[in-house]
C-alpha cells in the first residue's frame, strides 16, 4: 500500500536504546530497563505503578486475575469492541456481559449499564474506543454504589485525558496495548496502571507465574502467567516515550487536517466525536458513512485501495462472534459496524498523505 492505515515510527533514538540493551545482556524480563519503562509509563498517565507485560490481553486477563476474578463471574464490557477485551474475561472463566455503545461517543453507554448488573458481576471494563474517553465519573459512581471493580481497557487510548485526569488513572486498574500500530510501540506489549499498591504488587506476581517469596521460589499458591515484557521491548518503549507527546499532539493535528478537509461533507459522513470534557488521540481517524453517501462502505474501501490507500472496517461487536452469539439487540454497535471506516492514521503519516485520502473521498464523494 502507497498509505498503510497505521504504521509505527522507528527512529535511530529506538534503535540505539534497543542495541544498547542488547549489549548490556540484560535482555530478559527482569532487565532494569523494564522498571525505567514502567516508572516512565506510569507517571505519563498519572499513576503510582506500572506493570509491564507482552501484550494489552495480557494486561486486560491480569487485571482480571489480580481482582480474582474467576468460573462464574460476570465481567461488564462492551459490545463494540474488539475481541481481545471479551477474550480476556473468557480465559478466567467468567461471562462477558455486553452493553451497546452511544452514537455520540462510540463508547459504552453508561446508561444501560446497571440494567445488566447482577449478584455475579465483579467488574466493569469500560473501552476508550479508537482514542475516546468513556464518560467515567457517572460509571465510577454507578461501579462504587455496587461495589464494582473498573479496569479501563485503554489500549487505544495513550494520552488521552477525561475532564483533567490521564486515561489510565481513573479506574482501579487500566490496560494498555504497545502493538506495533498504537501510539507508542514495543512491536508487541501492554502495560497495567494502578494507583493501588496491593494491586501493583499482586498484578506483578502473577505476571510471572506467582513464584513463591524468600527462599521458595519454585513454590506456587496461585496460577500465574509468563506475561513478562523482554528488555528489549522495554528498551523499544523507553526510546518511544521521548516521543509520546510528540505523537499524541502530532495524531490530534492530522485529525484536525481530516476533519477541516470533509467537514464539508457532513450530509453524507459522520467525523469522529470529540464531547466537550475529551481528549480525544485519535488513534483511529474513524469516519462513518451515512446512507446518503453516493457508493457503499466496501465500494469505498475497494476505490481506496486501487489508489493504495488501506483502511479498516469497524470491529465486529462481540454479539454477532461465533463464540459468543448473543440474541440480544445492540443497535447502536451495529450501526457503528455497518458504517464505520477506519482511514490511515500512524505516526509516519504526513499531511501529503492526508491531502491525498481526502481528495479520493471528495472525488468519490460526488
Amino acid at each position: 500500500m502507497k498509505i498503510p492505515v497505521c504504521e509505527p515510527e522507528i527512529s535511530e533514538v529506538d534503535v540505539e536504546y534497543v542495541s544498547e540493551c542488547v549489549r548490556s545482556t540484560w535482555i530478559s524480563g527482569i532487565s532494569p530497563i523494564v522498571k525505567r519503562f514502567e516508572h516512565r509509563f506510569a507517571n505519563f498517565c498519572d499513576s503510582k505503578y506500572g506493570i509491564a507485560v507482552n501484550s494489552g490481553t495480557s494486561a486486560l486477563h491480569t487485571a482480571l486475575a489480580t481482582i480474582r476474578v474467576g468460573k462464574g463471574d460476570e465481567v461488564i464490557i462492551p459490545t463494540f469492541t474488539m475481541i481481545a477485551t471479551p477474550n480476556s474475561v473468557a480465559y478466567t472463566g467468567a461471562i462477558p456481559v455486553l452493553v451497546d455503545s452511544e452514537l455520540d461517543t462510540w463508547n459504552i453507554d453508561v446508561s444501560k449499564i446497571e440494567e445488566k448488573i447482577t449478584t455475579r458481576t465483579k467488574a466493569i471494563i469500560p473501552v476508550h474506543t479508537y482514542g475516546h474517553p468513556v464518560d467515567m465519573d457517572p460509571l465510577m459512581k454507578l461501579a462504587r454504589k455496587h461495589n464494582l471493580y473498573v479496569i479501563e481497557d485503554a489500549a487505544e487510548a495513550h494520552g488521552a485525558v477525561y475532564k483533567d485526569r490521564r486515561i489510565g488513572s481513573i479506574g482501579d486498574l487500566a490496560c494498555f496495548s504497545f502493538y506495533a500500530n498504537k501510539i507508542i510501540t514495543t512491536g508487541e506489549g501492554g502495560m497495567i496502571t494502578t494507583n493501588d499498591e496491593q494491586l501493583a504488587e499482586r498484578a506483578a506476581w502473577l505476571r510471572a507465574h506467582a513464584f513463591g517469596r524468600g527462599e521458595k521460589h519454585f513454590y506456587h499458591e496461585e496460577l500465574g502467567f509468563g506475561y513478562r515484557i523482554s528488555g528489549l521491548q522495554a528498551a523499544l518503549g523507553l526510546a518511544q516515550m521521548e516521543r509520546i507527546d510528540t505523537f499524541v499532539m502530532n495524531r490530534i493535528k492530522r485529525a484536525e487536517t481530516y476533519n477541516n478537509r470533509l467537514s464539508h461533507l457532513g450530509d453524507c459522513i459522520v467525523l469522529p466525536p470529540k464531547a466537550s470534557w475529551a481528549k480525544n488521540v485519535y488513534w483511529m481517524y474513524s469516519i462513518l458513512l451515512k446512507d446518503d453517501f453516493p457508493i457503499s462502505r466496501e465500494e469505498l474501501m475497494n476505490e481506496l485501495e486501487k489508489r493504495g490507500i488501506e483502511t479498516r472496517t469497524f470491529f465486529y461487536p462481540v454479539h454477532v462472534q461465533p463464540i459468543y452469539k448473543d440474541e440480544d439487540t445492540y443497535p447502536v454497535a451495529d450501526e457503528l459496524s455497518r458504517r464505520g471506516i477506519n482511514l490511515p492514521s500512524g505516526n509516519a503519516l504526513t499531511m501529503d498523505d492526508i491531502n491525498f485520502v481526502c481528495d479520493a473521498i471528495i472525488e468519490l464523494a460526488g
